[in-house]
């Protein structure tokens, strides 16, 4: 019965903090546009911005969960940086215009900045800090090359709101944002209760379950999300969408979830899912600035790393 139980709260909780999640966003744009914030702003410092993954993965540290608090960031950007552009790029081969090297250094020093700073087997409240500011200065970085003519093509939710929806009034989304901010946080309290039941009954340890099966349910939107621009040849999108979730999930949820509760990291984090997820990163800048494209091949490739990331994690 406790199975069953842990099962359904997990289903439950999933379910809460996807739904909400969304209703999180639309909050967030419509109070944001009430107090007359231009969009480019709104969409760059929102840039990646990722709920789901920020809510689970700061209850899960909370919870003293590390496993579930460290898929939630490196599991679910490989998600975003393997999985997600891999299938698209396998579909839909990908070309970019000559991209500059000083966007390029945003993602690469961001997966840099949290390797440098995990390297002693634990994210402190001193490191969250860094990371923290670290993001402050890496949106402010992005807005100054935007007024240089070097510009982001801003993908994901909080960008999709500003020009697709009708948002509500400023009262109302301030009534969203706060009421969608306490139903993810019971719904990933709900996902980590039961996934620590759910845990105690199948032979996996608690990084290996937040790396692939939890980073999988929450972020596998990231396919849904880059295919559809692919297909309607924004490429651009797709590269905002990558450079955005790497800067968010390794910078700010990083950084949140090491200031609610520092983690220990397991050896098999900062052996192998650390380095592999930077790695990836540098191959992915060396396609788009080099080739200025992602052929079939190359997500191919990607698409293999993911797998080998959740293979070989388990076999770790």
């Amino acid at each position: 019965m406790d199975l069953i139980w842990s099962i359904l709260l997990v289903i439950g909780g999933l379910l809460l903090v996807i739904f909400f999640s969304e209703q999180l966003v639309k909050g967030v744009a419509g109070t944001s546009m009430h107090f007359h914030v231009p969009a480019f702003l709104i969409s760059v410092v929102f840039l990646g911005f990722d709920p789901e993954n920020l809510g689970v993965g700061t209850v899960g540290s909370f919870e003293h969960v590390g496993g579930i608090a460290m898929g939630s960031i490196v599991g679910a950007a490989m998600v975003a940086m393997a999985l997600a552009l891999g299938i698209t790029a396998l579909l839909v081969p990908l070309k970019f215009k000559k991209i500059s090297w000083k966007l390029l250094l945003v993602p690469f020093v961001s997966v840099l900045l949290f390797s440098l700073l995990a390297i002693d087997g634990r994210l402190g409240r001193a490191d969250g800090i860094i990371l923290i500011a670290a993001y402050v200065f890496s949106i402010l970085y992005l807005i100054y090359l935007n007024k240089k003519g070097i510009s982001i093509k801003a993908g994901g939710e909080i960008s999709e709101m500003l020009h697709k929806e009708k948002l509500p009034p400023g009262w109302k989304s301030g009534g969203l944002l706060l009421l969608s901010l306490l139903a993810i946080i019971g719904g990933s309290k709900m996902l980590v209760e039961g996934s620590k039941v759910l845990l105690d009954h199948i032979n996996i340890s608690d990084t290996l379950y937040g790396m692939t099966i939890i980073a999988l349910l929450v972020s596998v939107e990231e396919i849904a999300r880059e295919l559809p621009a692919a297909l309607k040849g924004k490429s651009d999108i797709s590269m905002g969408n990558v450079v955005g979730s790497v800067l968010a999930f390794f910078l700010f949820n990083a950084g949140v979830i090491a200031l609610v509760q520092p983690v220990d990291l397991a050896d098999v984090t900062l052996n192998f899912y650390i380095p592999l997820s930077l790695a990836t990163v540098l191959l992915i800048i060396f396609l788009l600035f080099f080739l200025q494209k992602i052929p079939r091949w190359a997500g191919a490739i990607l698409l293999l790393i993911y797998v080998g990331f959740a293979i070989t994690g388990y076999l770790l």
